[in-house]
Parts: C-alpha cells; structure tokens; sequence
C-alpha cells in the first residue's frame, strides 16, 4: 500500500511539474510571438533610414542605399515590404514612389546615360490598347500624334513659345510603358474574359510588382540651349522623323502588398510651370517657363480647355494637397486625408533627395502620388471595396477612403483635368480630382462589369481592342464615362 501511495504522489507530482512547464512553454511562445510581431512592425516602419548627416531627421526620408543613382535599388513590394503591415504610415508610400522613380531611370555606364525603363527587356512600350510599339533602330522611343491627346479632355498641350527666342512652340506627346509582370497577367486575365472563365464582373487583380509608367516629351528645339542640359534628353520616333526629344514628367503606377488599386505618383521636371498661391490668389513668375508666360494670372483660363492651348499652364495644388483661396497660410483644405502631414512630407522627401542626387534627374522632383486606405482589410475585403466604391474610389470628401494628393495632377498630363470647375471659388472636397476619379473598378466600356483589373484602361482598352472595337470608339468610351460618372454626376 505505501508503494502504491508513493507511485500516486510520484505522478501527481510529474503530472504536476509538466503542467508548469507547459505554462511556462506557452508564455514563452507568446512572448515570443509579441516580440517577433513588435520586431517585424517596427522593421517595417524602419526600412528607410536618413540618407546623410546633412539631412535634418524628420518624419520622411530618402533611403542612403538609394544612392548612388547607379545603384538604386528596386523598392521592396511584396510581403516583406512596409505595406504588409496591418498598419501603414504616409511616408512609406511617398518613399515608395521615390525609390521607384530613381530606380527606373537608373543610368547606365555609357555616355548616353539610358534610364533603365527604356533599355530593360522586361519594360516595353505600348500603345493605349497594350499593343507593343514597334521602335526603330536607332531611337530610344516612338512618338506619335495619335499619343498627344491628354486624357479625360483630348487637349494637346503646346509649350510657351516665348520660352525660346526662336518663337516657336512644341506639342507635347506621350509614351506608355508596362513590365512583363503585368503585360503576361494582363493577357491571362483577357484569356480568361474571353473564353467565359472569367467572369465579366470577378475579384481578380493584377499581381504584386506590376507597373505602368506614362511619360511626357517635347521636341528640344523649343529649349533654350542654356537650359537643355537639365532635362533628360535622347532620340526618338515622331511619326517616322527622328527628333531629338527633351523629358517632362513620368507617372508610376504599381501594384504593392495589400493595394491592388496601384500606387498613383507623378513626377515632372522643376521648371515647367508655377504652382498658384492660394494665400495670394495667383499664379506667376518672373520668367519664362516652358508652359508657362511671365508675368501673372488669377483665373482658371489657363488649365480649362477651350479648343486652344493656352501658355497660361499652372499647377492647381502644389504637391496635389488641395488649399482655400484667400485664407491664411495653414489654408489646407478639409479632406479624407490629414494635413499638413501628408504635404510635409512630400517636401521633406523631395529636399532630402535633391540633396543627394547628383545627376541630370536632379531636375526632377516628385509631385505627389494617391492610394486608397485599405490598412486591416483582409484581400478580399480590399477587392471588396474597390469595387463597391464604383465611380467614387477618388473621393476626396471627409470619410472617404482615398489617401496621398487628392487632386494630384502632372501639369504636362493632366494640364487642364486638374478642374472641372468654373472658378477657382467654386473647388470644393467634393468636386477635386485625380487619377482614381477616373481609374476606377468599373469597366469603361460596358459601366456596369466591376473588378480591380479594370482600374488600368490601358488593360480594359486592350479588352477592347481584342473584340475588334475601333481605337476611336474605345477612347470615346473614356471620355464619355468620364462625362457622365464624374462631370455630370457632380453638377447634380
């Protein structure tokens, strides 16, 4: 009996001692489990770091691996990136557009300096119905003017012929580009489409790290001498005529972690046009730019298309952030997205790289970018909401979920769609504009089909094309959505 006694006290003892243990075990892999998650969000929030001792530390920095520019590397998107995070900051997605940019155009060792999107075999260039344009030897790239329509107002913008002393102006063309990545998604998705698999209206989207780029060019001979060594310039097709061309402005449109809607970000050369002064109420400068004549303006003329371009260009809102006429310095406009951070921001970047970079793309700065707050959402919630969100994904009023620069235009792109207004008096957070205004999950071409691939119109043009649709009646289609679903809906 006392055996039997003593073996029961032994293995309640045991049963004991390993029930602590576990205990213990199951803490540990908790705290364990914190701290890798506190390590991994604040890995995230600390993958860019100050690029020199000579920048101030503020809440948004450039990166130092993003320098030299001959070795930018390519940002991080995917799910080690800071967009894996349930939730993101500002910054990350203005530190994205940058080190996308810089990447893009990373030179190479040949005295032509060729940015890599237009010598890297996985970017090619389109025309608007994804079909490849065919390049000549010889050239970087092809123009045309069938390209030099803007979009949403078919406007062809020319250049301030007072710019240079000949007198003359320059149209302003445009060249799209898409890496393989969403090219070879693209053509599975309309595969898919077409054979009935794919439903019309379905949750598909394009994969991480696909990409568009729009960019805008304009012949040299309308740049002063003095000033064309601060522009990217290099050879191309206009029409079959080889012209040597001068860059303008680029957009970066990519796909990151937890944003199938794309990262919208534009950037444009530093002395196109003045921004207009909301304290002050014009838009001026006591030169001559190459959009823009000296001198000053306190209308809208010069960004609402009338049939003519007018050389009276100016940008809307500086850095896309909207602003009140007349009110005091603080004048930010009240929107879904918080201010002055997201203005702050941009500037702090575009200083910090400016004081780093140190070749011809200095001349070039970031002008905003706009994204949609999906912080928490499962993907399918992400889907979800793109969709439901239908023409109002740009939405700019308090408690919409549009983020970033919410009337962010490219002043050599979207030069007179950066209002639909009469007056500047009559802009409100209810009628801005900027590229979800128009890109958005429901299909141009019938308005009824949603789904985030239709978002690109590059892609949803290509559906077109395929069915044998005319060029001409797919671009009507643009505009004529754009028409009813933004214009006409908000004058009602």
């Amino acid at each position: 009996m006392k055996t039997l006694s003593l073996l029961k006290k032994t293995m309640l003892l045991c049963i004991a001692m390993l029930f602590v243990y576990a205990c213990e075990e199951k803490k540990k892999e908790k705290q364990d489990e914190e701290t890798e998650n506190t390590t991994s969000h604040a890995e995230a929030q600390t993958t860019y770091t100050l690029a020199s001792a000579d920048t101030p530390s503020t809440p948004c920095d450039c990166d130092s691996s993003w320098f030299p520019h001959t070795q930018t590397p390519a940002p991080l998107e995917g799910e080690n990136s800071p967009f894996a995070a349930s939730e993101t900051t500002n910054c990350i997605f203005h530190q994205w557009s940058w080190q996308k940019f810089l990447w893009l155009t990373v030179p190479d060792t040949t005295t032509s300096k060729t940015p890599l999107f237009l010598r890297d075999a996985d970017i090619t260039q389109v025309d608007p119905y994804m079909n490849p344009v065919t390049i000549p030897t010889g050239v970087s790239l092809a123009l045309s003017t069938k390209e030099a329509e803007q979009a949403g107002s078919s406007a062809i913008l020319e250049s301030n012929p007072n710019f240079n002393t000949n007198g003359v102006s320059g149209t302003v063309f445009y060249a799209i580009y898409m890496n393989s990545t969403m090219n070879t998604a693209a053509k599975e998705f309309a595969t898919g489409l077409s054979n009935g698999t794919i439903k019309p209206s379905n949750s598909k989207a394009f994969p991480v790290g696909s990409f568009e780029l729009k960019t805008s060019w304009i012949p040299t001979s309308v740049i002063p001498a003095a000033d064309l060594a601060d522009y990217y310039t290099t050879m191309a097709s206009i029409d079959g005529t080889t012209v040597e061309v001068a860059m303008l402005g680029m957009h970066v449109v990519g796909v990151v972690e937890n944003h199938p809607e794309f990262i919208w970000a534009t950037f444009e050369h530093n002395n196109l046009a003045p921004a207009f002064d909301w304290t002050e109420g014009t838009a001026s400068s006591d030169t001559e730019t190459l959009l823009f004549k000296k001198g000053s303006v306190s209308t809208i003329d010069g960004i609402k298309w009338t049939g003519t371009s007018m050389s009276e260009a100016y940008t809307l809102f500086e850095y896309g952030v909207p602003r009140v006429k007349g009110a005091p310095t603080s004048n930010f406009m009240t929107t879904s997205q918080s201010e002055p951070e997201n203005y702050n921001n941009i500037k702090t970047i575009d200083h910090c790289v400016a004081s780093n970079l140190k070749d011809i793309w200095n001349n070039y700065a970031y002008t905003g970018s706009i994204w949609i707050n999906t912080d928490g959402l499962t993907s399918a919630q992400q889907i979800a909401l793109l969709k439901s969100e239908g023409y109002g994904l740009g939405s700019a009023t308090p408690g919409s979920v549009a983020r970033g620069s919410l009337n962010s235009a490219n002043i050599s792109m979207e030069t007179y769609t950066q209002t639909f207004n009469s007056s500047l008096e009559s802009i409100d957070a209810s009628n801005l504009v900027n590229c979800l205004s128009c890109h958005s999950a429901v299909s141009f071409s019938d308005g009824s089909s949603t789904s985030p691939l239709y978002i690109s119109h590059v892609f949803n043009g290509y559906l077109e094309h395929q069915k044998g649709t005319t060029e001409t009646a797919i671009d009507m289609m643009k505009i004529k959505e754009f028409q009813q679903n933004f214009i006409e809906k908000k004058k009602e």
